[in-house]
């Protein structure tokens, strides 16, 4: 790890992404805290890295792509679905006014807690993810954030917990692939729009996967 690799991963970050606020958090924000100890010197190259329990933080580009599609205004709630080790979390709650995170691995979901207090992130509250998507109980959210590839649209959360003119960010396709797609909620319905391929671990959950893949782990 180097500060050129820093640089030089925010400089091809910074042609790519129109919201320079996500740029900006990202470059204060230290990914290396947030990954395996052994792969700390990879932290900025431009690929996804061991978290543990089997799982990896998404490649900052992926990152950054989601997180500019979101349009993320300073006064948003917003609900992210897949905790992981925290980083994304953390450059949420940098960009938006609170934060609601949910991961369904127990020792993922208290390691994330207690870094991210440990950080002073105080805007900041993590939850064991339940069967039913997403965190009712404080909904509605003005964005949501899905970190894993979802069967179809989750229509359910979407009319249930994204508020009126909300956005929301989500993987669609197989167990092998899918689409980035953007959904933008409106009183008349929504209107979504594909973003490009990508490839996310499986959304486990009602109106997701209804069992894991032995070949691959939620979020």
């Amino acid at each position: 790890m180097s500060e050129q690799q820093r640089k030089r991963l925010s400089k091809d970050l910074s042609n790519r992404i129109g919201d320079k606020r996500v740029i900006e958090a990202m470059d204060n924000i230290p990914r290396e805290s947030f990954i395996a100890p052994e792969v700390a010197y990879a932290a900025y190259d431009d690929v996804p890295l061991s978290i543990g329990e089997g799982q990896t933080i998404s490649q900052p580009t992926m990152v950054s792509l989601m997180l500019d599609a979101l349009e993320i205004r300073r006064s948003d709630k917003v609900l992210e679905m897949g905790t992981g080790s925290g980083y994304q979390t953390a450059i949420l709650a940098t960009l938006a006014r609170e934060v609601l995170s949910v991961e369904r691995i127990p020792s993922l979901a208290i390691a994330a807690r207690d870094r991210l207090v440990f950080m002073g992130y105080d805007n900041v509250t993590v939850y064991e993810a339940e069967a039913m998507l997403g965190y009712m109980p404080y909904a509605t959210y003005d964005t949501i954030i899905i970190s894993a590839g979802a069967p179809k649209l989750p229509l359910k959360l979407i009319s249930e917990q994204l508020a009126n003119r909300g956005r929301l960010v989500v993987p669609v396709g197989s167990l092998e692939g899918q689409d980035l797609m953007k959904v933008v909620k409106s009183k008349e319905g929504y209107t979504a729009q594909n973003l490009g391929a990508c490839r996310f671990v499986p959304l486990i959950g009602e109106d997701a996967w209804p069992t894991e893949s032995p070949k691959t782990s939620s979020f």
